[in-house]
């Protein structure tokens, strides 16, 4: 039995500025407003952050007494009411963090949000806009003349494009870690929360907790992966010196989620992509990999399927599945000076002991495990060659590297020139793609926190039993994970990447018992939501790397995108060549302003003074290594002792390290998940409900004709689906009225509710547009008063609104069936006498007589009886009510431990 832990919520998750000419007050709140925090920010100091955190929680009255205190105590006369001495400044939702230039510091705060995900009742927040306020007093700010240009720079980061953040779930890790970390063994929780203990001290803690039989839960807090922390620098300034609920962090990339209805059973399908902070940049200024084995446009995809019936982490069924894109871990380079749409690839150093290649594979196998597989993308054949430098320098640094490694650990390559097989007739890509989709996934395995379900044991399907991984006690867990790259990572990485996550789609469906075979086909309800998810994920991911859209999409290698989508992939490549030869370099000074890769000093050349940024990110340009790595031994020591499993998810000292650890009771705010997730102290709509917003399979994708299959894996023509039949715009109110015609149908969305996924119609309305941004977008319902005229002069037949026909005289047996029915009615209620004299008259052959059970002597539709109040219920009722009269009875132990237990959740 696994120990009962679950993830800390941050109790800061409202925050409120004020301020006064000397200092900033930060004070965060938790949701139900009823414990507080209070930071003090210094602005009399003109270069230095200071800032103080007296880690005491306050109650609502002791914040209110210290900031009419602090309002009192800094008016400009003692008594005057005219002018207030501490102003609200602006409130927010969090904190990304502190910067500072050439003058002051600035702090970085969230005034908008909005929820994109939900992962077991813990929020995924998309950051919607920010605001950067100067923390120095003007009495005390020392001007220069370049501290505006580098604020531009800064803002030239969209923080409200694609950050993410949350206050109870670990985004920069994969939910097999987080899953992982809350099953570790209760002895070791133990010995790390009383290392932990001193965080805080409860006069009850251990009286309370000790008396009620270890009733308190372990709340785990870990450390983030850095690689994918986007704030990591910002914050750099103040985590050792607050607590932990001011630290926020925020990652980059995309957070998607959609909800599959299999017969009214909610499964939530959310894809969550991390792009690295390292060696970030835009698509010709990055390429390759720095000196620490950090690649270029590394992303890290993970598709997590649950069934959101059952929210919490213990008790529900989870399952992911984590890939990786990433550059050709290699040094290279292309040229851009000289304007051409494809530059010539050039290899910049020498690595013949694929040193570079080395650093990044011991990173993945910490990571992920074994094995690593390698699917490159890029062509093989060309008359000139281009991209095939990358694949011969990629070859040899594999067969290097794993002549030292385990046969059992060896990386796994897999060469396929996509291009050439979307040129040919005769081959179909995505059906290769579908054999390696399948190859991969068996050697690599996917995680669920559930054992296999015992209808897989009866009748075990034959990939299933061929699937990898490992399988522990509480399920299964991925071991390796799939490395796809091109030249970009970009159009046919999507592609790929959709493949293998379709096929381990279908697996982890089977897993949760929800599908009889892993197996799913193209072109039914679950496949286009999961599509749609893919091209959303490959054309934001393509935004931020390539400056534009995806020009290629799984519809084009399937060969089924309409002919309108051939202009469409002309003015993606044109947007993408402009963006690479007139902003990339902006960009590419920005990204490295704002994550502290250049840091502004004073007699140093200024960032856009330098003629490249490539020491910036090789720091071994600018120093010798004291320590060289081995050529032979090239993986961290104690890595390869633990595969095929990822180092980081292995019970060792240096991991719980990682941790904190705190022992809570049950009904703690820090780690109830019911009142985070259900907020029963606000009042909420249903046109806010985020899980009745989201993108819906039956909504959404499903035909809206009725006598359809209403199963999301039913295979579908193009043309019955929800998304299909409202593609063209010219027939969209023709199929309007055909649905309104229709006495069993759904009024139809309006068009503001329609996706523009669909290649058809993208680009004729801007509600459509905003539709894909945004996919908590409210359905609206448009009024049908203007068609009843249409829908009274319409007869449809049984078997078109029932899809059976009814026939005139039912059958013997129906009749039958019908008798029983009738009599287990007249069982379940005391009949009368007439009917009595009826029942005894007729005699029914394999009749059961049901005899009512219930509390009450008399339980019918005619009259009901109170049941007898049993003693002790009697006893209790008196004792409230001499107490209500004032004559007490003497309190017991067991009520001295409930009071106790009732004064430390409300006041302490």
């Amino acid at each position: 039995m696994p120990a009962a832990a679950a993830p800390l919520i941050s109790c800061v998750q409202k925050l409120v500025l004020y301020e006064t000419r000397a200092r900033f007050f930060l004070v965060g709140s938790n949701p139900a407003e009823t414990k507080y925090r209070v930071l003090k920010i210094d602005r009399t100091e003109p270069k230095d952050l200071v800032i103080i955190d007296d880690k005491h929680v306050y109650t609502q009255q002791e914040v209110r007494e210290l900031l009419g205190r602090l309002d009192l105590g800094n008016r400009t006369k003692i008594g005057q009411k005219g002018s207030s001495g501490l102003s609200r400044a602006v409130s927010a939702f969090g904190v990304v963090g502190f910067v500072r230039f050439l003058e002051g510091y600035y702090i970085v705060l969230i005034t908008k949000r909005r929820k994109m995900a939900d992962i077991g009742g813990h929020a995924i927040y998309k950051i919607e806009d920010t605001n950067m306020i100067y923390i120095p007093n003007d009495s005390v700010r020392v001007t220069h003349p370049d501290e505006a240009r580098y604020l531009r720079i800064f803002q030239n980061v969209d923080l409200s494009s694609n950050f993410y953040f949350s206050y109870s779930y670990d985004l920069s890790h994969s939910l097999q870690y987080n899953l992982t970390v809350l099953r570790m063994p209760l002895e070791i929780l133990k010995t790390e929360t009383s290392q932990t203990r001193q965080e805080s001290f409860d006069i009850f803690e251990d009286e309370g907790l000790s008396a009620q039989g270890g009733s308190g839960i372990f709340g785990i807090c870990s450390k983030p992966y850095e690689k994918y922390v986007w704030n990591g620098k910002l914050l750099e300034a103040v985590k050792n010196t607050v607590h932990r609920d001011w630290l926020l962090y925020i990652i980059h990339g995309f957070c998607g989620q959609s909800k599959l209805l299999i017969y009214g059973r909610p499964i939530y399908v959310t894809l969550i992509a991390r792009r690295s902070s390292k060696f970030a940049g835009t698509r010709f200024l990055k390429r390759g990999a720095n000196c620490e084995g950090d690649v270029a446009n590394e992303v890290e995809t993970e598709q997590i399927l649950y069934d959101a019936s059952v929210m919490s982490f213990s008790a529900g069924s989870y399952s992911s599945y984590v890939q990786v894109r990433g550059s050709v871990p290699l040094y290279w380079s292309q040229d851009i000076s000289t304007m051409m749409p494809k530059p010539p690839i050039t290899l910049d150093q020498a690595d013949p002991f694929a040193h570079v290649a080395a650093l990044h594979f011991d990173q993945m196998l910490q990571r992920f495990g074994s094995p690593i597989i390698i699917l490159n993308l890029v062509k093989e054949r060309e008359k000139r060659k281009h991209e095939r430098i990358l694949s011969e320098e990629l070859v040899a640094a594999v067969t290097y590297l794993n002549q030292f490694l385990p046969p059992e650990h060896a990386i796994i390559y897999i060469p396929w020139d996509m291009a050439k097989y979307t040129k040919s007739k005769l081959c179909n890509v995505l059906d290769r793609l579908n054999v390696i989709a399948e190859s991969v996934v068996k050697k690599t395995g996917f995680f669920v926190n559930r054992p296999d379900s015992y209808c897989s044991i009866l009748r075990p399907d034959e990939k299933w039993n061929e699937l990898g991984g490992c399988v522990v006690s509480t399920g299964r867990l991925q071991t390796g994970v799939l490395r796809t790259n091109c030249v970009d990572c970009l159009d046919r990485t999507n592609t790929a990447q959709f493949m293998v996550g379709k096929c381990a789609l279908a697996y982890q469906l089977y897993s949760l018992g929800l599908i009889d075979k892993p197996n799913l086909q193209f072109d039914t309800d679950a496949v286009r939501l999961f599509e749609e998810l893919y091209e959303d994920h490959g054309d934001t991911l393509s935004l931020q790397y390539g400056g534009s859209q995806l020009v290629h999409r799984v519809k084009t290698y399937r060969k089924i995108a309409p002919w309108t989508q051939h202009s469409k992939d002309i003015m993606q490549t044109l947007s993408r060549y402009y963006s690479n030869a007139f902003s990339d370099a902006d960009r590419q000074d920005s990204i490295n302003l704002f994550l502290g890769v250049f840091k502004p000093k004073e007699g140093k050349p200024h960032l856009w003074e330098l003629p490249t940024d490539f020491y910036l990110h090789h720091k071994n340009t600018l120093g010798l290594s004291q320590t060289r790595r081995s050529y032979t031994y090239w993986w961290t020591t104690d890595v390869l002792k633990h595969l095929p499993l990822p180092f980081d998810e292995v019970t060792c000292a240096e991991n719980r390290r990682k941790l904190t650890v705190k022992k809570f009771h049950k009904y703690e705010e820090e780690i109830d998940i019911h009142n985070e997730f259900f907020r029963p102290y606000e009042l909420s709509s249903f046109d806010e409900t985020f899980c009745l917003a989201m993108t819906n399979s039956t909504r959404d994708f499903m035909p809206k004709n009725m006598g359809i299959d209403p199963s999301p894996f039913t295979v579908r023509k193009p043309d019955e689906t929800g998304k299909s039949v409202l593609g063209n715009k010219s027939n969209r109110e023709e199929t309007v009225l055909q649905r309104k015609t229709a006495a069993s149908a759904p009024p139809p969305p309006s068009e503001e509710a329609v996706s523009s996924s669909s290649e058809d119609d993208s680009g004729t309305d801007k509600e459509d547009e905003g539709a894909v941004s945004q996919r908590s977008t409210p359905v609206k319902v448009t009024d049908t008063g203007d068609n009843t005229k249409i829908t009274e002069n319409v007869v449809q037949s049984t078997k078109d609104v029932y899809g059976v026909n009814l026939s005139d005289v039912p059958s013997e047996d129906d009749l039958t069936i019908y008798t029983r029915f009738v009599q287990l009615g007249q069982s379940q209620h005391k009949p009368d006498k007439s009917s009595q004299q009826f029942c005894s008259k007729l005699h029914l052959d394999r009749v059961i007589n049901l005899i009512p059970i219930s509390s009450f002597s008399q339980d019918n539709i005619y009259e009901v009886q109170p049941p007898r109040a049993d003693r002790k219920s009697i006893e209790i009722f008196h004792a409230h009510i001499q107490a209500g009269k004032g004559n007490m009875q003497p309190l017991g132990k067991e009520d001295f431990f409930m009071y106790r237990e009732y004064i430390r959740n409300r006041y302490l």
